[in-house]
């Protein structure tokens, strides 16, 4: 953590809380990112929200390159001075919401995304992520342990947050990360996701149709399923019944029974 210090002292920079800022410095937990993105010389990364380097360095070490997009303009300058001697880097300014998708589109096929992301844009990423039409081989990105526990939850614990993610791949906890890791220090602990199987053919129709169904299946997760696909989907409670009763799902269950499988069968046997 000292030479974390020691550089932000360097340039005069501090952790910015709104961007999210918080410096992964613990060499264990960056090699265990590194090593879980199963990296050859053949591959380029893509890395969002680098802050000062620290992941960068390790990735450029495994990766034929790695291209860093950073909003914060400090940052930049900090990349730019301590990893000039790095050839196989390129450094982004820019805002990754707004970049990725053109980023994606010019890379080819043999990308993969490792990233400590700022976790206010945790969700919001991931799924703009999952729909680039130029999808990754693998994703390993840092996020709140929570966030990743809700990814990765099983009937009868489902949300919507994770049918989002695994309509389109297979996402695992790899570790758990103490909060102590970083500087500055998060309120919360952290975990190690790992999104692999990333299905590349889909269709927008079919993802527009599933996405329809689930979000009115999760409107009001209290509530029975009966109830929710009728009121948002417009649709007589006899006409639901009977459509859930043909895919052997029971009209009192709740959204969060469901599996991935219940949900693609009811987008698939849907009739408006």
């Amino acid at each position: 953590m000292s030479s974390l210090k020691e550089i932000l002292r360097k340039y005069r920079a501090f952790p910015i809380k709104r961007l999210g800022q918080n410096f992964l410095f613990d060499k264990k937990v960056l090699k265990k990112i590194v090593k879980e993105a199963e990296l050859s010389k053949k591959e380029i990364v893509l890395e969002i929200g680098p802050g000062i380097g620290n992941l960068t360095k390790e990735l450029a070490k495994e990766a034929k390159k790695v291209i860093a997009i950073e909003k914060d303009k400090r940052m930049v300058e900090i990349l730019k001075k301590e990893l000039k001697n790095l050839d196989n880097v390129e450094i982004i300014e820019g805002d990754a919401r707004e970049k990725i998708e053109e980023i994606a589109k010019r890379i080819g096929k043999n990308y993969k995304i490792v990233a400590n992301i700022p976790y206010y844009l945790t969700s919001f990423l991931i799924r703009k992520i999952l729909e680039l039409k130029n999808k990754p081989k693998l994703i390993v990105l840092m996020v709140q342990k929570e966030v990743a526990k809700r990814i990765c939850a099983k009937p009868p614990k489902m949300n919507l947050l994770a049918v989002s993610v695994q309509f389109f791949a297979k996402p695992e906890i790899v570790s758990f990360v103490s909060k102590n890791s970083f500087w500055p220090s998060p309120k919360v602990d952290s975990a190690i996701l790992k999104i692999s199987n990333l299905k590349t053919k889909i269709s927008k129709t079919e993802r527009d149709l599933f996405f329809k169904i689930v979000k009115a299946g999760f409107s009001q997760p209290r509530k029975q399923l009966i109830n929710n696909l009728s009121k948002k989907l417009g649709i007589d409670k006899k006409k639901v019944e009977d459509w859930l009763l043909k895919n052997k799902i029971s009209p009192r269950k709740r959204a969060e029974a469901l599996t991935i499988e219940n949900w693609k069968a009811l987008a698939k046997s849907f009739e408006n």
